[in-house]
């Protein structure tokens, strides 16, 4: 994040993070997406924060003055619960076997940013949109029954034993501890994998929430069984 950003994440609590059993915010609604097409990049806009034609061609003028000369997405999103909107760039993927990089860059807008915030010593500024530098996003492809999926983290576990937990969790192989509610795990997108870790006897899980982009994310508990894996805790950051 650049100076702008923490600008607002002092402002404004972005999340709260509760136990599943509490009772959840309802999610926005999913944003909008168009597929790439030749007039440009793909578009992920959240309905409250949709950008002109005009206005994005300032945003793709911009990256490229950071640095990003080929825009592959546009995407915006709401810092819940204010009501403060930002824009996500995204650059050209470059895959290496199982890892992915990609150039992100956070755009500002002057319009959806709090009234005190103004870009910063180190910005670039093209019309009424600013951005810091953009940085460097690592992913690692995850394979399972023929389909791929992407992760951030992962720690403590190889490969084979990510995808190994990704499969069983898709397929619904798990049980769960009284604390966790069938209600509270249909609302995760499995397909949203954030990351893996394991501490010890027990693996922490990261996914996104069916709602889409600002809607949170859940992370799970995990202790594997030969049979199947059991969620002891779940954990939801709601907006």
């Amino acid at each position: 994040f650049n100076k702008s950003i923490a600008v607002v994440i002092s402002t404004v609590a972005l999340w709260l993070a509760v136990p599943a059993f509490q009772a959840a915010a309802i999610p926005p609604p999913p944003p909008k997406q168009d597929g790439n097409t030749k007039d440009g990049p793909k578009l992920k806009y959240v309905p409250s924060a949709e950008l002109t034609s005009e206005q994005k061609k300032t945003v793709i003028a911009l990256a490229a003055k950071r640095g990003i000369k080929q825009v592959t997405e546009i995407s915006t999103y709401v810092l819940y619960p204010s009501p403060f909107r930002g824009i996500t760039v995204k650059g050209v993927e470059q895959i290496q076997g199982r890892e992915v990089t990609t150039q992100v860059l956070r755009v500002q807008f002057k319009d959806w940013a709090p009234e005190q915030q103004k870009p910063g010593k180190n910005d670039i500024q093209v019309g009424d949109f600013w951005a810091g530098k953009p940085f460097t996003r690592k992913q690692t492809i995850l394979k399972v029954a023929k389909k791929e999926y992407r992760t951030g983290t992962i720690q403590g576990l190889s490969i084979a034993e990510t995808e190994s937990i990704l499969s069983r969790l898709l397929e619904n192989k798990y049980t769960f501890g009284a604390n966790v509610r069938q209600t509270s795990l249909d609302q995760i997108d499995w397909s949203q994998p954030q990351s893996f870790r394991k501490r010890g006897d027990v693996i922490s899980v990261g996914f996104l929430h069916k709602g889409g982009t600002g809607s949170g994310f859940f992370e799970l508990e995990i202790k594997p069984t030969d049979e199947a894996l059991n969620i002891q805790q779940l954990f939801q950051a709601i907006p």
